[in-house]
């Protein structure tokens, strides 16, 4: 009898599911295995992360060889703008609709983070590197070893690669269901799914839409400059979307959306470049969040704004964002020292802004990476060489 294969989408979509029914069922003991799993694994997550930054984006640099450093300027432009972009029309769509729905001085001390469960064991396994060194590191190899006559280097960094995209294929992607199923036990059961989002809902409705809005406008951009259905290149890019919302990590999610991006048709060299890339500096998601809960907590303390104010904070925010590690949390982390400088937000005002963003950490975080597909379309289409690859050569690797 042929096999069933359930797809990684449908897989994630239950886990989901499962998190948050069983998360009120299951027992403490039960939910902490779970937890267990996920420390370590995010443990493993974290190790993998700058090697899969070398592994993926040095070869590729490599084989794009002597335009590589084009590639590098105009993709972070790109990803620079449309995080500007999603900044504005958050702060527009919430400047018009957060006043009529808030009320100045409205109290906050309903909002209580519960804590999470505590694992039976923890193991640390401290990367290699952070993010932005294995970035670095990544662009000064990628970009040397394409400028030097000799292939030595090159062939370490392929075999390198192929060492990289076996342990996506062996042990990320099929350990990554569990992973989001233990998440979504743990917020369940701690009542952070129903509690603290309640709070929030109509505020959460809206970002949701913007969030939506702003992926509709980014893969209509792309789809007009490709000339394909932007709806398609879209869809593609679900699976990519539904694993953000578990892992709440852009670099975790890397491996799926990449093979999404090749599935839409974008070149493998260049998929490997652009992807690693946008997960630490694109992120559109995070900072249209950031904006509106920043606004919408200015509004209900009674704290004074206006246009230059915030304009200023955007472009500020979206240079802070390359500096945001891949890590659940990790935008509005990297946000706080500007929210107090920019916006004068005291203790108070930041304790909150960081419980608002964790509560939606998931669905920027899946924003974000889902528009990576729209900025490696684009640049495929500006660098894409007369030699065409086979895309499903490269997913069947993955």
């Amino acid at each position: 009898m042929k096999k069933i294969k359930i797809g990684l989408l449908p897989r994630i979509i239950i886990a989901i599911i499962l998190g948050i029914i069983f998360g009120n069922i299951l027992p403490e003991t039960v939910i902490k295995i779970f937890v267990t799993f996920n420390s370590l694994f995010s443990q493993f997550l974290g190790f993998m992360i700058p090697l899969i930054i070398v592994g993926l984006v040095a070869p590729a640099i490599a084989d794009i060889g002597k335009e590589a450093g084009r590639m590098l300027v105009i993709t972070t432009i790109l990803a620079y703008a449309m995080t500007l972009l999603s900044g504005f029309i958050s702060y527009a769509t919430s400047d018009a609709i957060f006043p009529s729905i808030i009320k100045p001085g409205t109290s906050m001390t309903d909002i209580s983070k519960a804590n999470d469960l505590v694992p039976f064991f923890t193991v640390s396994i401290p990367p290699l590197m952070d993010v932005m060194t294995s970035l670095i590191l990544s662009f000064t190899l990628g970009i040397g070893i394409a400028y030097l006559s000799t292939d030595y280097l090159k062939n370490v960094f392929n075999d390198f690669r192929e060492i990289v995209m076996k342990t996506i294929k062996v042990i990320i992607i099929p350990l990554l269901p569990i992973y989001i199923l233990g998440i979504f036990l743990n917020m369940a059961y701690s009542g952070q799914v129903f509690s603290v989002l309640t709070v929030f809902i109509k505020i959460i409705g809206i970002i949701f839409l913007l969030h939506i809005f702003v992926l509709l406008l980014q893969f209509t951009i792309a789809g007009v400059i490709v000339k394909r259905n932007p709806l398609r290149l879209l869809l593609k890019m679900l699976p990519a979307y539904f694993t953000a919302l578990g892992t709440q990590s852009s670099a975790a999610t890397i491996p799926v959306t990449l093979k999404q991006t090749i599935k839409n048709g974008v070149n493998e060299d260049i998929a490997g470049f652009v992807i690693p890339l946008c997960a630490t500096i694109h992120l559109s998601g995070s900072t249209l969040k950031i904006v509106a809960c920043a606004l919408a907590l200015m509004i209900m303390q009674g704290l004074p704004y206006d246009f230059p104010m915030i304009a200023g904070f955007i472009f500020m925010l979206g240079i802070t964002m390359v500096a945001a590690p891949g890590v659940p949390g990790g935008a509005i982390m990297a946000s706080l020292g500007i929210l107090a400088s920019m916006l004068h937000f005291g203790e108070s005002e930041l304790a909150l802004m960081i419980a608002l963003y964790i509560a939606m950490d998931s669905f920027g975080t899946a924003c974000n990476v889902t528009g990576d597909g729209s900025i490696a379309l684009i640049i495929d289409k500006i660098f894409r060489k007369e030699k065409k690859t086979n895309p499903e050569e490269f997913v069947e690797q993955i």
